[in-house]
């Protein structure tokens, strides 16, 4: 599984407020999954995050998957598609989807409105 910013960013909200919710109670569903995150959800986690030894903290479970030609093929490929039927997500959106695609395996988000528009994307709500 991938997961989405959204993931981390309810997971932390969660432990900061000692307060477990749904992303908690995923990881508790789901012990034994394989889980990994994007480099551009690296990014976008680290943009709310004051404390680079904090940020590390959090990600730090979740091996990173970087950047390569597949995926940036994938990329253009599902730009280009989404331009063509007018329904454009953001482009690190389409980044992580892409990372999804070319590892095939679940992208776990609660942004599903965006990513939804992305043919072959298997969502996995929390």
């Amino acid at each position: 599984m991938l997961f989405d910013t959204t993931f981390l960013i309810d997971l932390q909200r969660e432990a900061t407020r000692r307060q477990p919710g749904r992303a908690c109670r995923f990881l508790q569903a789901n012990p034994d999954a394989s889980v990994r995150i994007s480099v551009v959800t690296w990014g976008e986690f680290a943009e709310g995050v004051d404390d680079e030894r904090a940020c590390a903290d959090v990600l730090r479970p979740y091996p990173v998957i970087p950047l390569s030609e597949a995926i940036a093929w994938c990329y253009g490929q599902l730009s280009r598609e989404l331009r063509e039927r007018g329904e454009r997500i953001g482009d690190n959106d389409l980044w992580i989807a892409a990372t999804a695609l070319c590892h095939d395996t679940d992208l776990v988000t609660r942004n599903g409105e965006h990513f939804r528009r992305v043919a072959g994307l298997r969502l996995r709500p929390y």
